[in-house]
């Protein structure tokens, strides 16, 4: 029997027959309208100035394209059901469908149909914001998946940003940024699948976001003004765990806006700083240069450094932000000795135990494999110095004692994790430059123009030391400035010597 359609007059078609059916035409219209949807959400990001929501790229990037593909893979299959129906001598459809809604039959159909598939699209849209939106939290990169990154999560939780959320800072506004993160967590996944990371997993230095993006959405650096009073308690290694403390004006300064110039430690903020670092940690940075609002520029270089000028070409620059100081905001392992002093000055940890800084320190800093190794030897450590040469103190000062096993290892916990082998060596900080270089690695005294200028490495660039308690009790204060006194007898040593040679491990 012939196809009854087939008798009916056919009109010019600018595609082939078989293009022309329910199915493909169904696929086409949602194809369609996703494409004019996807270009409508990208313009409406081009733009917005960066200032919408940071998940206006779900929609455009993730739910959309599902539905395009959808959409063009329901056009295929009505054109090949077709063919396949031609070549097999069966009937084809080359003609849509009737509906006439003044038949109550095909009114409940359309309407039935219609009402199905809106909703399917609600409900998908919905379900796939809402299952983005879990990957994208805190909880899921942290443990869920991401089991890896235990030490970032740990210090996480425990820094100020612990309420802003990781995409915030990882990925900030817009679909550009979002679509980089979803590239590299892609390589991450199979990372994790297949045991490729390293130990531990590097910073990607690199490939972060300009902190004028993301870190000065909150912070602007142009508003900082005036000094912060910072308070420093430390105690000695020696049995007495002996006191001495500074009190320092902080010199924040800031950028020049409101009618204040440029000044103090967010000057750099304010004036265009490039330099080039010839390791991934920014830690040796050779050569800087400095360019002023009227376009001069000065440029000092270490006189320790032997690179050509075509060696020093060849380093890629960099325009100093935020992140060149405070590069550890927020996933921070801080050394023993820091946060062991903090404790002990807090009370959390009694100061009049025998020895305790230095075992404590040395307890933490040793080498551990697994973290349940550590927590064990802390404890049988601290057990050990006292039942050995303390027996008194071991008998009458039994909770201290506990008490103290307890805050090292939650300080072991927090700041040390050795199956990833993180820690306060492998990430340095920064700001300061007791352990690390930090401000050391351009204002070293060593960096200098052809002209002879000099990044000075005076500590008053950066804060007044206000008060400095001494180990023999004194305390000397003045609002002028004290001059500083090394807590051991070093001569001057330590005005020629950076910090953290000393400090460092």
């Amino acid at each position: 029997m012939s196809d009854p359609q087939d008798s009916r007059p056919r009109r010019k078609t600018r595609l082939p027959a078989s293009y022309y059916n329910a199915i493909s035409l169904t696929g086409a219209a949602l194809a369609g309208l996703s494409v004019v949807l996807i270009l409508f959400l990208f313009a409406l990001e081009h733009f917005s100035d960066g200032h919408t929501s940071p998940y206006v790229g779900i929609i455009a990037f993730v739910i959309l394209p599902g539905f395009l593909i959808l959409g063009l893979a329901l056009g295929a299959i009505g054109v090949l059901r077709q063919q396949r129906r031609r070549r097999l001598g069966l009937p084809t459809t080359q003609r849509l469908p009737r509906i006439d809604l003044n038949d109550p039959t095909h009114l409940r159909a359309t309407f039935l149909v219609g009402g199905g598939f809106l909703l399917f699209l609600a409900l998908t849209a919905f379900g796939s914001y809402q299952a983005y939106e879990y990957t994208e939290s805190d909880q899921f990169c942290g443990t869920t998946c991401h089991t890896v990154m235990k030490p970032e999560y740990t210090a996480f939780n425990a820094s100020p940003h612990q309420r802003v959320g990781c995409v915030k800072c990882h990925i900030g506004s817009g679909a550009e940024w979002y679509v980089r993160s979803k590239l590299s967590g892609a390589y991450q996944v199979y990372s994790v699948l297949f045991d490729k990371y390293s130990r531990p997993i590097e910073t990607p230095i690199r490939n972060l976001r300009p902190s004028r993006d993301t870190c000065e959405q909150c912070h602007w650096p142009e508003h900082f003004t005036g000094e912060k009073l910072v308070s420093f308690d430390y105690y000695g290694r020696e049995e007495g765990n002996t006191h001495w403390s500074l009190k320092l004006a902080m010199k924040v300064g800031g950028g020049g806006a409101g009618g204040a110039h440029a000044h103090g430690i967010h000057w750099h903020t304010a004036n265009q700083v490039t330099y080039v670092a010839t390791d991934h940690k920014r830690l040796d940075i050779p050569w800087v240069k400095f360019t002023g609002q009227d376009g001069s520029e000065k440029v000092y270089r270490s006189v320790e450094s032997d690179l050509s000028d075509e060696q020093l070409a060849a380093l890629e620059p960099r325009e100093m932000d935020c992140i060149d100081c405070h590069n550890r905001p927020t996933h921070h392992y801080n050394p023993p000795s820091r946060v062991v002093n903090r404790d002990i000055a807090n009370g959390l940890i009694a100061q009049d135990l025998p020895g305790i800084k230095n075992l404590l320190v040395d307890l933490m800093e040793a080498e551990y494999q697994t973290e349940d190794e550590a927590l064990q030897a802390i404890a049988e450590g601290v057990h050990a110095f006292y039942t050995e040469g303390h027996p008194e103190v071991a008998v009458a000062r039994t909770g201290d004692i506990e008490t103290a096993i307890t805050r090292a290892q939650l300080l072991f916990r927090t700041n040390i994790f050795p199956e990833m082998k993180v820690n306060w060596r492998e990430f340095p900080d920064h700001i300061g430059h007791l352990t690390t270089p930090g401000c050391f690695r351009c204002h070293d005294g060593l960096h200098q123009t052809e002209e002879g200028e000099v990044l000075s490495r005076d500590c008053d660039l950066c804060h007044t030391i206000l008060s400095q308690t001494r180990k023999s009790g004194e305390e000397f204060t003045s609002l002028a400035s004290v001059e500083y006194v090394h807590p051991e007898d070093i001569g001057d040593e330590w005005k020629t010597t950076n910090c953290n040679e000393c400090h460092g491990e």
